[in-house]
């Protein structure tokens, strides 16, 4: 029973959602007073009182609980998110990574590249100049650059998009209920629209790593997916319904597919590389070795169009871009800065620079001893492998900030979420309450 009171958002207690709710805008007030940032504490102020007034939203329809949560939900949509990132579009502001993806791709446009070459950097003292991010990431700076300033034009907006739709998918994909809820929960929370309105370069990614993970999963028991093996006819119902049976029995367990999501956030971005090894070693124990090869072909494949004609035309740019930027090693030092490890010993000069990558390098090789030693045996087990080689590459990082802990977070937000409506599945119980509305109008 305890798993059919956590599987929706609309069904579970009501004094651990304030709760939660509440904490929330305790963590945006003390950003609102604390910071040091304008952008952010304008976030805080605003996020503040979305959180406020979404629990007294939700305690004042106490007896119509659905009613409740989607006004709850509304309310932080706009004040957490919409508010602060519209006056920020509006003003022109934004965390500099902003104006990096929008150059990147007037850069593609313009040059065939999204990167400045190895000549013009050397003589550039700016470190925005520099594009961190693999060739993908120019896609959601492409409707600027075409149209021009806008509130509908700018990266963050595009970010957001992509990772509710892509994270709800997840969830659905992995067995939970009420996705879309859940999504949208999880969207407006801290973890996503803080980093959301002043930046979120990394928001559409940590979904697709999430949707990879989530396409190795098994069908949750219970589920049409599972009851009906792969060739068989669907199951009875509306025409909807049966597509929709018949393509999650599709994708299930499916390397190819699960290739193509973690490819392409590792076009994105290097901090996702190391799903692609833990995702690989879980096939390879799971599935067996023409499994884990077919997962790390089709992976490596979408790596290899994206990022390939750029790696073979101009190899120069894109290692001193994508590489020796982030590590450091650079003429222009990032601007990435938190008090944490690696960042901490990389300050103190050229010895402790050294000394944070040799820790760097060795953390990962201990993770991927890990993976040869004791390899995850589940999905599970793979995302909490998977989330401990995150935290400590952050933590070592000579280029850091506390904001790419979204990843670990969000992560574990999927995990939980879809485990307690694998655990309902399981049990044989019903989905907590009818789909939300706008669910079912997409899906007709």
């Amino acid at each position: 029973m305890m798993a059919s009171r956590w599987q929706s958002v609309t069904t579970m207690p009501r004094v651990w959602l304030v709760a939660g709710l509440i904490g929330c805008a305790i963590f945006a007030g003390g950003v609102s007073l604390f910071s040091a940032d304008s952008l952010h504490r304008l976030w805080g102020t605003a996020a503040a009182c979305a959180y406020v007034l979404a629990a007294l939203a939700v305690m004042a329809w106490r007896s119509r609980a659905t009613t409740g949560i989607d006004v709850a939900l509304g309310v932080m949509i706009c004040g957490a998110i919409l508010v602060p990132l519209l006056w920020m579009i509006w003003t022109g502001h934004g965390e500099p990574e902003v104006g990096v993806v929008a150059n990147s791709a007037r850069t593609l446009i313009k040059h065939g590249t999204p990167y400045r070459s190895a000549k013009v950097l050397a003589t550039t003292t700016n470190p925005n100049a520099y594009n961190p991010y693999l060739p993908l990431m120019a896609a959601f700076g492409v409707p600027q650059a075409v149209a021009g300033r806008g509130p509908l034009t700018d990266p963050r907006v595009w970010f957001g998009i992509v990772f509710l739709a892509v994270f709800a998918v997840a969830l659905r994909t992995a067995g939970a209920r009420d996705s879309f809820r859940w999504a949208l929960l999880l969207t407006t929370s801290p973890v996503i629209a803080f980093e959301l309105c002043v930046g979120g370069t990394d928001v559409p990614m940590v979904a697709f790593m999430c949707l990879g993970f989530a396409l190795l999963w098994r069908p949750a028991p219970g589920s049409p997916a599972a009851a009906a093996p792969r060739g068989t006819a669907a199951p009875p119902g509306s025409w909807a319904t049966q597509r929709a049976a018949v393509l999650r029995q599709a994708l299930a367990t499916s390397p190819a597919a699960a290739g193509l999501a973690l490819g392409a956030a590792s076009s994105m971005k290097a901090t996702a590389w190391p799903a692609l090894i833990v995702a690989f070693a879980l096939l390879y124990v799971r599935e067996g070795r023409q499994a884990a090869w077919r997962f790390a072909l089709v992976a490596l494949s979408v790596v290899a169009v994206i990022v390939g004609p750029f790696a073979v035309l101009r190899p120069g740019a894109l290692v001193k871009n994508t590489i020796s930027f982030p590590l450091g090693l650079a003429s222009v030092k990032s601007q990435a800065a938190s008090p944490l490890l690696g960042h901490v010993l990389a300050q103190t000069g050229v010895v402790g620079h050294t000394v944070v990558v040799i820790m760097l390098i060795g953390s990962g090789l201990a993770v991927g001893l890990s993976l040869v030693v004791r390899p995850p045996r589940d999905v599970p087990a793979a995302t909490v492998r998977l989330v401990v080689g995150l935290c400590a590459m952050f933590v070592l990082a000579p280029s850091t900030r506390f904001g790419y802990f979204i990843y670990p977070a969000a992560m574990m937000a999927w995990l939980l979420v879809s485990v307690v409506g694998r655990k309902a599945a399981a049990r044989g119980e019903p989905a907590a309450g009818p789909p939300p509305g706008i669910v079912a109008a997409a899906g007709s």
